[in-house]
């Protein structure tokens, strides 16, 4: 398998659709979906619509029914980065080697292209894939997304996160704070493409799961990346956790201690991922990447 292939082969699929779904360039209001757009396109790495694909492919699926769901969930995503970049929050000035959208616009119109985006993202979950055979399965990952999304997952995870700020190192609360705020959307992209493709309640739950503990991996990596990368390699500010006080994996364990923590929860999911998938596993392809990603 060429990962690398893939990724792009997707990327291209995924930045297409979402250039469909979209409100076109001009549009009115135009301001607003210019800011709609440059925080869109704006370079990400589409791991969640990818994995929303890659899990519908090996639940079952066999066409392309899973590609504006998995596209809702890079809206809905790219959202939470747009308020999460807010001087409110962590007040961050670079985004993918950019300016933040509330840099590149303004702070109002920041808050209301994240809320549009947010809306966007339900609406295409409500409509696609589009037969009505899906019917069920649409109201279903509305239901999925809105709980991944709200008070008991992203947002709720964003809230520990802040509130967790400057407190004494807390490994039960730092736990929590990940599966919610980055493992709660990340656990439903994986989920979301089993549920897509028919599969029953237990193998949509093994899913989930998989893509809980996927989402560690991925908060683990970027708590690594803070306190070891640089502007250039990540696109946006690093050693702003460090020097806010946050709860993070190295705050905690240590760097040291953390590395190894990340190695065994690779070595653990890409095993669970060819469980799920069998050998020549896409998902286990994506362990390895998001463990080893430098940005």
């Amino acid at each position: 398998m060429d990962l690398a292939a893939l990724l792009a082969s997707e990327r291209r699929a995924v930045d297409a659709a979402l250039d469909r779904l979209l409100p076109p360039v001009g549009a009115w209001p135009a301001r607003l979906h210019e800011a709609m757009r440059y925080a869109v396109f704006g370079g990400g790495k589409r791991v969640r619509p990818l994995l929303v694909r890659t899990a519908y492919r090996a639940a079952g699926g066999r066409d392309e029914a899973a590609l504006e769901p998995a596209c809702a969930v890079e809206l809905i995503h790219t959202y939470s980065l747009v308020h999460d970049d807010l001087p409110a929050m962590d007040d961050d000035t670079l985004r993918r080697g950019r300016p933040t959208v509330h840099v590149a616009f303004d702070e109002a119109l920041a808050i209301l292209a994240g809320d549009a985006l947010l809306t966007e993202g339900f609406a295409v979950l409500a409509r696609y894939p589009e037969p009505a055979s899906f019917a069920a399965r649409r109201a279903e990952a509305c239901r999925l997304l809105a709980a991944a999304a709200g008070s008991s997952g992203m947002v709720g995870g964003q809230v520990e996160d802040i509130e967790a700020t400057g407190a004494a190192p807390d490994a039960a609360r730092l736990e929590r704070v990940h599966r919610a705020k980055t493992g709660a959307l990340l656990a439903a992209s994986v989920e979301l493409g089993a549920l897509l493709a028919g599969a029953d309640a237990g193998r949509r739950a093994a899913f989930g799961e998989f893509g809980h503990r996927l989402g560690l991996l991925f908060q683990i990596v970027d708590d690594i990346l803070d306190v070891t990368g640089t502007a250039r390699s990540l696109g946006k500010s690093p050693g702003k956790d460090a020097a806010a006080g946050k709860l993070t994996y190295p705050a905690v364990f240590g760097l040291e201690t953390t590395r190894a923590k990340l190695a065994d929860l690779a070595a653990s999911l890409d095993a669970e991922a060819r469980g799920l998938e069998g050998e020549g596993s896409v998902l286990a392809g994506l362990v390895d990447y998001v463990a080893r990603r430098d940005r």
